[in-house]
């Protein structure tokens, strides 16, 4: 279990222990199991994100904090911060050094994964306040300098700019690309089978992709804004219990995001949502 994960586990349990509510009690106040409860309080697996939200909102405690630690875990458990070759960055902007892809089976905790945790805890940090203790997760070490006694440098630069805009980002991972951080909302739906489907917008990488999470196994969803078609399916139990999300479809102000939820069970029907992303937030004042 990840560093983040432990602290939110610990987090969890606070917070349970807060409320006063025995896991049988608490399935009754939520949408998951006692013995969901008792797997996530535990660290045996990564709750999902809406369940963290639930049990905040029963002992009252501003959300950010542990969505904040959940991000990171998940990001950190799912592989989803190796390092990839970057793309291009939107006009104006630097063009970071090229990092060479990771083999799929093997992801070790390289200094370009590691920018990336920096990248979401300081954010988070900046967003929920007082929370720098415990986001400041210590730098994990890579497996190759571990095995031949060599330290990593003791500073490790990052960005917290999104590596792609627009087209540059159809496709590609919203949580790797820095695209992830705070992005708008367009909306919330749950399907006939209890899974939660929600669109997702980042204006500063004008792009949109959609999760979900609630799943069975062997569920899909995609979504689609003008362009191609992006997809992603539930592979297994460890993705039913967290979220999955489609990768990014370049959008801007005025387009129309499509996402579609394709049940596993041939007796449900496909279900889809559309939503319109807003018009472009105005500078604040300086």
């Amino acid at each position: 279990m990840s560093t983040a994960h432990t602290r939110l586990t610990e987090a969890l349990r606070e917070l349970r222990a807060r409320t006063g509510l025995s896991l049988a009690a608490l399935a009754e106040r939520t949408a998951y199991s006692k013995s969901s409860w008792e797997r996530y309080l535990n660290g045996k697996i990564l709750p999902p994100r809406q369940a963290v939200q639930e049990l905040c909102r029963i002992a009252n405690e501003p959300p950010r904090r542990l969505l904040a630690l959940w991000e990171i875990t998940e990001s950190d458990r799912s592989g989803r911060g190796a390092v990839l070759a970057p793309a291009a960055p939107p006009p104006g902007e630097p063009r970071h050094g090229t990092e060479q892809p990771q083999p799929a089976g093997d992801r070790p905790r390289s200094p370009g994964r590691i920018r990336l945790l920096v990248a979401l805890a300081s954010v988070y940090t900046l967003l929920a306040g007082g929370t720098a203790l415990l986001l400041l997760l210590p730098p994990a070490r890579d497996r190759a300098a571990d095995a031949a006694g060599e330290p990593l440098p003791v500073s490790v630069p990052y960005s917290l700019s999104p590596r792609c805009h627009g087209a540059a980002c159809e496709g590609r991972d919203p949580l790797r690309l820095i695209c992830g951080i705070d992005p708008d909302t367009l909306t919330t739906s749950r399907t006939a089978t209890g899974a939660y489907v929600e669109l997702r917008y980042s204006e500063t990488c004008g792009a949109s992709w959609a999760r979900t999470w609630g799943t069975a196994v062997g569920d899909r969803l995609d979504v689609t804004v003008s362009g191609p078609t992006h997809a992603v399916r539930v592979r297994d139990e460890a993705d039913a219990d967290t979220y999955v999300y489609t990768g990014m479809a370049a959008a801007g102000p005025g387009s129309t995001v499509r996402a579609c939820f394709r049940p596993v069970s041939a007796d449900d029907a496909p279900e889809c949502v559309t939503a319109r992303v807003g018009p472009a937030r105005s500078p604040s004042p300086g």
